[in-house]
């Protein structure tokens, strides 16, 4: 078996090979980027809690979900789906999400319309607070995203102005306890305090 194969054979499994063993994949973000979007017309946003891009956290390429998927999982944020991004502005009311990028590249629009451009690849996460918008605005064919939310979240998909009801679902939604790729002691602990 050649080393290309052996290392998609282990990322399917979630596991990495480095200095003659095997491990868990892990983060090693580089960068961070973090930003506050304010409402802007019709999305909320989430003038509270930033959005954190995490640059190169994982290894790209085709069949690395699982991998992402792992790394969710083990710091408490179940994944839930596998796709990519809706090409109309959205938000969401019933959860943060974490939208790992494991193939490709895509211009994602955060924020709502004419608001801010993202260029985001393969290997990114982005953590989204609810009530933030998105949209893709063009990506690859190979484009690929794992949506996770904290236990009991999920997500529904706003394409207007929230109701009284939903503006509070965002703005009560319970704290994260962990960070979704770097665990315990990431960069949600610092950027999101709990009000």
């Amino acid at each position: 078996m050649n080393r290309r194969d052996f290392n998609a054979l282990l990322a399917g499994l979630g596991l990495t090979f480095g200095e003659g063993r095997i491990h868990h994949a892990s983060a090693t973000t580089s960068h961070v980027d973090v930003f506050t979007l304010h409402a802007n017309d019709w999305v909320p946003n989430n003038p509270d809690l930033p959005v954190i891009v995490y640059r190169n956290a994982l290894e790209a390429g085709p069949n690395r979900e699982s991998v992402y998927e792992d790394l969710f999982a083990r710091n408490g944020w179940p994944p839930q789906w596998r796709n990519g991004v809706y090409p109309f502005h959205h938000y969401h009311s019933l959860g943060h999400e974490v939208l790992g990028f494991s193939n490709g590249s895509a211009r994602l629009m955060l924020g709502g319309p004419k608001a801010r451009t993202v260029e985001v690849r393969g290997g990114d996460i982005a953590l989204l607070p609810a009530g933030t918008g998105h949209c893709n605005l063009g990506s690859d064919e190979d484009f690929t995203v794992i949506g996770a939310y904290p236990p009991n979240q999920s997500f529904d998909i706003l394409r207007a102005a929230p109701t009284a009801e939903q503006s509070a679902r965002i703005h009560d939604l319970p704290f994260p306890k962990t960070d979704p790729v770097q665990g315990g002691a990431g960069v949600l602990a610092r950027e999101w305090h709990p009000s």
